[in-house]
């Protein structure tokens, strides 16, 4: 990690894009919505762990390269920084598919604001990176996996939700949420 995070003397950053914008775990002073450019969203990680296993995997949200990604931004009290980063990385760094990264993203409600947050990015070099998967394998992992936090299956749908409660349109995503809900269901899924 770069030397930003060794300033434990200031308030830092973190952006959130999959399961830490509902179920975040650690304390914080501020929320606010925010976007990173650079990375966008995607079903792009095999989960061994948290929603599947190595037999069974799941799929998990990744920050991967190209585009851009709307999320949640958390500032954190600095006397919280090492507990905080401690957690983060015994919940994220479980397998190494992800890295750390400091990563500027800009608040919503004010685009002249920037902060730079602590973010995990996908390794695509990884044996957990799936890549850009079919939909058809999409909903083939997402029906299987179940891990230690559960069902993939709910890992998608609280994703959906929480996106649509932040007004974040994903169409992929809701065409999973939907398949895996058995809205329009065809005979090939």
């Amino acid at each position: 990690m770069n030397a930003r995070s060794d300033q434990s003397n200031e308030d830092f950053w973190i952006f959130a894009y999959g399961s830490l914008m509902w179920r975040p775990g650690f304390d914080f002073l501020e929320r606010r919505n925010a976007r990173l450019v650079g990375a966008h969203r995607a079903l792009c990680v095999y989960s061994f762990v948290h929603r599947g296993s190595p037999e069974k995997p799941g799929l998990v949200l990744g920050l991967d390269r190209g585009g851009n990604c709307r999320g949640i931004a958390y500032r954190v009290a600095s006397d919280l920084r090492t507990k905080t980063i401690e957690y983060l990385r015994s919940r994220e760094q479980v397998t190494r598919v992800y890295r750390e990264a400091w990563r500027r993203v800009w608040i919503d409600d004010d685009p002249q604001k920037s902060v730079h947050a602590l973010c995990y990015v996908v390794d695509r070099g990884h044996r957990q990176y799936a890549g850009q998967l079919s939909l058809a394998d999409q909903l083939h992992y997402a029906r299987q996996g179940h891990g230690r936090s559960g069902p993939c299956r709910d890992y998608v749908l609280a994703a959906v939700k929480e996106l649509g409660t932040l007004g974040i349109q994903d169409n992929e995503l809701q065409v999973l949420a939907e398949r895996l809900r058995g809205v329009h269901e065809s005979a090939s899924s």
